[in-house]
């Protein structure tokens, strides 16, 4: 069985956790126990968030001047290296030294006229108190948007419209190898108009739940899983009335708003996921995986299901 996995940024780092190479260890050192015994049993593709850490190389970038501030799409292909490396090292710690493992810089294309550059919802780098995040927004031109009891910088997340490493993930997996690619949503590109055509990066951070959907499902994956660090999806979340979802059909959900910066897109891509292919998405924490993949925990998304199930 092939699995998809896709580690949210929370589940590599905790929210308001100072984003020092040891934490972040610590965290992809427990994101690899809780994953290398589905590795050892599936074939295995690992996506990863990267909002905490392409924002802390911002803002270190802004340290310098603007002319020398790397833009986003070259942050975006440096993290993927730096938490490939960590989630290599630590799974590979885990698994037999014959199981080969390889992270892919992973390049995606979108479309610079999508209309996600008009409202920017995608958190990066460290969280604030409203205070610091206005006093940041105004001398760096920066939009800040609340995230849960913080605030934090957003940039525009457009949809993920190609992956063009497919060719290579798949020869890796053929030859047996647990694959970490599309991390942070993949680097965004796109192709200049023009006689040439030429492919080149753009200010943009793509979600990675979108992203690891859209690979997921070019590979003919046979489940889609999406950790974070909430146990399941919630309606009517920090309300009293809050319930967890067990177990839910896409159209079903479709007539639920989820928050846009957290759950809303992992939601929308496990609808995708489960309407296009007919396979099962689900969506839960880190730490329940292997219930997660038996049905047992966090929230499946199955085009079967009649409505809602609560758990």
């Amino acid at each position: 069985m092939l699995v998809v996995v896709a580690l949210g940024g929370n589940a590599l780092l905790k929210r308001g956790e100072p984003m020092t190479a040891e934490n972040q260890r610590r965290n992809v050192r427990a994101a690899a126990q809780a994953i290398a015994p589905v590795a050892l049993k599936h074939q295995l593709v690992i996506g990863h968030g990267n909002g905490p850490q392409v924002g802390l190389l911002a803002l270190q970038g802004a340290a310098y001047s603007q002319e020398a501030a790397f833009p986003l799409d070259v942050l975006g292909a440096q993290t993927e290296g730096m938490i490939g490396y960590l989630i290599e090292q630590e799974l590979g710690n885990l698994v037999p030294f014959y199981r080969p493992l390889a992270t892919l810089l992973t390049m995606v294309e979108v479309d610079p006229e999508d209309p996600a550059f008009a409202d920017p919802t995608k958190f990066i780098g460290p969280v604030y108190t409203r205070a610091e995040a206005e006093r940041l927004a105004a001398e760096r031109g920066w939009t800040v948007k609340p995230d849960g009891e913080h605030w934090r910088r957003v940039v525009a997340s457009p949809e993920p419209k190609r992956i063009f490493e497919l060719r290579p993930i798949r020869w890796l997996l053929r030859h047996g190898t647990i694959v970490v690619a599309a991390g942070g949503g993949g680097i965004p590109t796109m192709y200049e108009q023009g006689a040439e055509r030429k492919l080149v990066g753009l200010e943009c951070v793509i979600d990675k739940d979108l992203a690891s959907e859209l690979l997921a499902r070019e590979l003919n994956a046979d489940l889609f899983v999406m950790l974070t660090d909430a146990a399941a999806v919630f309606l009517d979340w920090g309300k009293p009335t809050q319930r967890a979802i067990r177990r839910a059909s896409p159209e079903a959900l479709a007539e639920h708003a989820f928050a846009a910066g957290s759950m809303g897109p992992k939601v929308e891509a496990a609808r995708r996921f489960a309407t296009r292919t007919g396979k099962l998405a689900a969506i839960g924490a880190l730490e329940d995986l292997e219930r997660i993949l038996a049905g047992e925990a966090g929230t499946t998304v199955d085009r079967a299901c009649a409505g809602i199930v609560f758990g």
